[in-house]
């Protein structure tokens, strides 16, 4: 069993910063790729981000490139994801989660264990 505990959200103006955590625990996910999610209200659970096992691969939405850094630390257990010039339309609950299985990064099924999430909001 893996448990996955994310932190870091809040209440930001917009072109605000915030950095959310995801520290996992229970059994390393060091040999797994990691990803972020997000699910506003009255809409469904989409794909932020993703990073692979180690470290060197990273993927995103488009509506984030430029904007969001995914990142690890396997030593800590710990995934990142710093983001940057916020926007109102990126108020959600973000979710992190381990990708244990074949498939597509941005598909959740390929993901077997997530957090309880982390509310974000973003003021205009």
């Amino acid at each position: 069993q893996v448990q996955l505990v994310e932190s870091g959200g809040g209440l930001v103006q917009a072109g605000g910063s915030l950095r959310l955590s995801c520290a996992a625990s229970g059994r390393t996910i060091s040999g797994y790729s990691m990803g972020w999610f997000r699910q506003a209200p009255g809409k469904e659970r989409e794909f932020v981000a993703a990073i692979s096992w180690s470290g060197a691969t990273t993927y995103y939405t488009d509506s984030v490139k430029g904007r969001f850094t995914i990142s690890r630390d396997n030593a800590k257990n710990t995934v990142y994801l710093q983001m940057n010039s916020l926007k109102p339309e990126d108020t959600a609950v973000y979710y992190c989660a381990r990708k244990g299985r074949g498939g597509g990064s941005a598909q959740t099924e390929t993901y077997d264990y997530w957090g309880q999430g982390t509310q974000v909001t973003v003021s205009s």
